[in-house]
C-alpha cells in the first residue's frame, strides 16, 4: 500500500451536536478525538471542523468552529433531537466551513468526513480536495439523499464494521471496513472484581434496563457509567431501580472509566438495535475485563471468538446471567486468563496500528486524486485545444473514484 511520502494536511469533519472533548459523549466524538490526537502524534496536521467547546481547535481557523448545542430545559435534551433553531444556524456554518476549504484547497490534502448530516457529501465534488467518509451508524437518509445528488467526484467511504458496510451497500454505497481502535495504553490492564458494569450512552437503544434485570437474576451488583442521553428514559426506566444493588456513577472521563471497567468482572452490553460496532467492548476487553452481549449487528464481529467474551440471542436475559456468571468464574479475577484476554484485544484494536492503515488509505486517496488530474489534463485536450474549466486551477478538472465504484469525469 502507498505510504505518506510527507505529512499531509487533513480536514477532519466532526459530528454535529457535541464537542468532541472528555467526557466523551458516545462512542463517535471518543474516536474522533482520538483519530485526530494519533494522527497528529505521527506527525500530520490535522485541522478540525467541530462544534464550540471541542479539543483540538488550535490548528483550526475561526471557520472550523460550529455553533455549539444549548437546551433551555436540559430534560427536554436528547441524542435525536435539537434545539428549536440550530440546524438553521448549524448547517449554514458547516456550509461556510467547507467553503473555506474549498477557498483554500491548495493548502490542503484530505478531508476526513465523520458527520451524520450530509452537507459534507454534498460539497465532496466542488471543494476541490479528495473526500473519505467514515460510516458509524446505520443508513441516513440525509447522507444517501447528499451522496446521489453529487454528479462528479463523491467521497470513498470507511465503514467501521462489516455490518455497517453491507447495509450502506444494500443503499448503492461501497465502503471499506476498518474496525474503530482503542488507545491501548490508555485503557489499561485491570485486575478485575466482582461486580458487573454497564458503560455508555444512557438512552433507549442500549438497553441499560435489560442489564438492571440481567444483574438481578445473577444476584450481582452493577456499576453504571455514561452519559444520560434521554432524562425521560432514566428518570422512569433506570432511576427507580438505583440502590444498593445497582450503583450509578455518573458520566466518567476516560481513566475514571478505564479505571472502573478494568476492577469489574464483567461487563454487560445489551443493544437493542442494530449495533454498528461496540466500542464499549472493545475497551473492556483490552483491560482484560470479559464481555456478555446480544449478538446484534456489527458486535459478532468485534467479539470475533475472544476467549473473554460471550454472546446470547437478543433478549435472551437468562442466557447473559448464566454467561456472565461463567466468564466471572473463568476469567473474572484470574489475571493469567485477564492477560489472555487483553492480548488478543490488543492485537486486533491497537490505535496506532488502526493510524498506520487510515494513513496509508488517505495517502492513497491523495495519489489517486493527483493522478487522475494528470489524466484528466490530458484527457481534455480536443481537437488540437485545452477545454476550459472553471472547476480547479490550471483549467483542469480531477478524476476521483465514485462512491458507486465508477470513475467520473468532470469540466
Amino acid at each position: 500500500m502507498t505510504r505518506a511520502s510527507r505529512p499531509l494536511r487533513i480536514v477532519v469533519v466532526a459530528p454535529l451536536r457535541y464537542p468532541i472533548r472528555e467526557p466523551f459523549a458516545g462512542g463517535l466524538e471518543s474516536s474522533v478525538h482520538h483519530q485526530v490526537r494519533t494522527l497528529r502524534e505521527r506527525g500530520h496536521r490535522v485541522s478540525l471542523i467541530a462544534t464550540e467547546g471541542s479539543d483540538h481547535l488550535d490548528q483550526s481557523p475561526p471557520e472550523f468552529v460550529l455553533p455549539a448545542v444549548v437546551f433551555d430545559d436540559p430534560a427536554e435534551a436528547t441524542d435525536t433531537t435539537y434545539p428549536a433553531g440550530y440546524l438553521e444556524r448549524a448547517l449554514p456554518a458547516l456550509e461556510r466551513a467547507l467553503r473555506y476549504v474549498a477557498d483554500h484547497s491548495d493548502d490542503y490534502d484530505i478531508v476526513d468526513n465523520h458527520s451524520l448530516h450530509g452537507v459534507p457529501l454534498a460539497r465532496a465534488d466542488d471543494i476541490g480536495v479528495p473526500m473519505v467518509s467514515t460510516l458509524h451508524t446505520p443508513t441516513l437518509p440525509d447522507m444517501l439523499a447528499a451522496h446521489r445528488s453529487s454528479d462528479g467526484p463523491r467521497s470513498r467511504f470507511i465503514a467501521v464494521s462489516g455490518h455497517t458496510a453491507a447495509a450502506w451497500a444494500a443503499e448503492g454505497v461501497e465502503a471499506t471496513v476498518l474496525p474503530n481502535g482503542v488507545d491501548t495504553e490508555r485503557w489499561c490492564f485491570g485486575p478485575g472484581g466482582e461486580d458487573l458494569v454497564w458503560s455508555g450512552r444512557i438512552v433507549p437503544e442500549k438497553g441499560l434496563h435489560l442489564a438492571l434485570e440481567v444483574a438481578r437474576r445473577a444476584g450481582r451488583r452493577l456499576v453504571i457509567a455514561g452519559r444520560i442521553g434521554d432524562v425521560d428514559y432514566f428518570e422512569t426506566e433506570i432511576a427507580p431501580h438505583l440502590g444498593v444493588t445497582a450503583h450509578y456513577v455518573g458520566e466518567l472521563r476516560q481513566p475514571e472509566l478505564a479505571a472502573l471497567v478494568g476492577h469489574s468482572g464483567c461487563a454487560l452490553v445489551t443493544p437493542v438495535w442494530e449495533e454498528p460496532f461496540g466500542l464499549v467492548i472493545a475497551e473492556a476487553l483490552v483491560t482484560g475485563t470479559p464481555v456478555v452481549s446480544f449478538a446484534v449487528g456489527g458486535v459478532p464481529e468485534v467479539v470475533a471468538g475472544s476467549v473473554g467474551a460471550a454472546l446470547v440471542p437478543a433478549g435472551d436475559l437468562d442466557g447473559m446471567a448464566r454467561a456472565a456468571e461463567d466468564l466471572l468464574r473463568r476469567v473474572g479475577t484470574n489475571a493469567d486468563a485477564r492477560r489472555t484476554v487483553r492480548e488478543d484485544a490488543v492485537d486486533r484494536f491497537s490505535l496506532r496500528a488502526r493510524a498506520a492503515v487510515l494513513e496509508r488509505s488517505y495517502a492513497e486517496v491523495v495519489a489517486s486524486d493527483r493522478r487522475g488530474a494528470v489524466t484528466a489534463a490530458e484527457a481534455i485536450v480536443v481537437g488540437g485545444r485545452q477545454r476550459a474549466s472553471s472547476s480547479l486551477t490550471g483549467g483542469v478538472s480531477a478524476v476521483r473514484p465514485a462512491g458507486t465504484g465508477r470513475r467520473v469525469v468532470t469540466a
